[in-house]
């Protein structure tokens, strides 16, 4: 029998969706770091093929009695699935892997500040969505911290970016997931769990051929004798995917693709707290100033989503 405890704990977090979205976003900047730290040990088709298999092969044992209720409304709404696991799945994190073989971090992170501004724009384009005043003047404040931490509080070196054919890539990714972000709401109606396993399963599937020839065709293998190969398959296997993926998921849910990918902005801030942790980085000003910028961002977009849900 289930402790009533553990089940109303769940529940509370379930339903938390800003406490949910901070969990997603901090597992996401871990994967970014990894990615670059591992980019000449692991190719990057591999990288996300083997991850998405190591998620799928965790997560299926408990979706599946979900998958065995829900698989005729599943079905019906296999087109939005592929959708979704193309662009969630299969290209989003592809492309940021390819994309971090040859870009800098700073480059990454600032590209992927762009996808809170990108979903606004395409919810409005393609959904007519509308924002609050409240949630564009948020937008903004939380993107100058954003660009105040990645300079390190030096604007021109913006002017200084070397682009290269990695940050195509990158844009890429922010691209691919900006629309899974939007088309969310398109999901078929199914239980939490059986939609991730189900858009894994098929992102999977999408991947392998591509993987094969990053193989075979372009001779880089995956090298399973080396550690970091399997740390890194492990981690991004585990808390980026299947716990990140829940959680925004469930936060585009309750609060909207507009508000909920404001929280992407928090990417760049945890990252830059884990170089301080891990990589002995030490932090200053402009780390504290650009953390209150985010933070108040976030607040003032969600205060006004908290009032039209009042």
């Amino acid at each position: 029998m289930t402790s009533p405890a553990p089940r109303s704990l769940f529940q509370r977090l379930w339903g938390n969706p800003y406490l949910l979205l901070v969990l997603a976003v901090s597992f996401w900047a871990g994967n970014a770091i990894i990615g670059r730290a591992v980019h000449g040990v692991v190719p990057p088709v591999g990288m996300a093929f083997f991850r998405w298999i190591g998620a799928s092969l965790i997560i299926l044992p408990f979706a599946w009695p979900h998958l065995k209720r829900d698989w005729a409304v599943a079905a019906s709404g296999w087109p939005w699935l592929a959708v979704l696991a193309a662009c969630g799945i299969g290209a989003f994190n592809t492309f940021l892997y390819i994309g971090l073989q040859y870009t800098q971090a700073i480059n990454s992170l600032l590209m992927q500040s762009a996808i809170p501004v990108l979903i606004v724009v395409l919810s409005f384009v393609i959904f007519r969505q509308r924002i609050s005043a409240f949630q564009g003047i948020g937008t903004l404040v939380s993107l100058t911290g954003v660009l105040l931490i990645i300079t390190a509080g030096h604007p021109e070196r913006l002017m200084a970016l070397d682009l290269n054919r990695g940050d195509l890539w990158v844009l890429a990714a922010v691209a691919a997931y900006a629309v899974y972000s939007v088309f969310l709401q398109k999901r078929p109606a199914i239980h939490p769990l059986g939609f991730v396993a189900l858009t894994f399963v098929i992102g999977t599937v999408m991947l392998a051929p591509f993987a094969a020839w990053e193989t075979w065709g372009s001779g880089r293998a995956m090298d399973w004798g080396h550690p970091y190969t399997w740390m890194a398959v492990g981690y991004v296997s585990v808390f980026p995917s299947i716990f990140s993926y829940l959680c925004f998921n469930r936060g585009v849910e309750l609060l909207g693709a507009n508000t909920a990918g404001l929280f992407i902005h928090l990417n760049p801030l945890f990252g830059s707290l884990l170089a301080i942790v891990f990589l002995g980085e030490t932090f200053a000003l402009h780390h504290g100033l650009g953390m209150a910028l985010i933070l108040g961002g976030i607040f003032l977009a969600n205060r006004r989503a908290k009032a039209r849900r009042g």
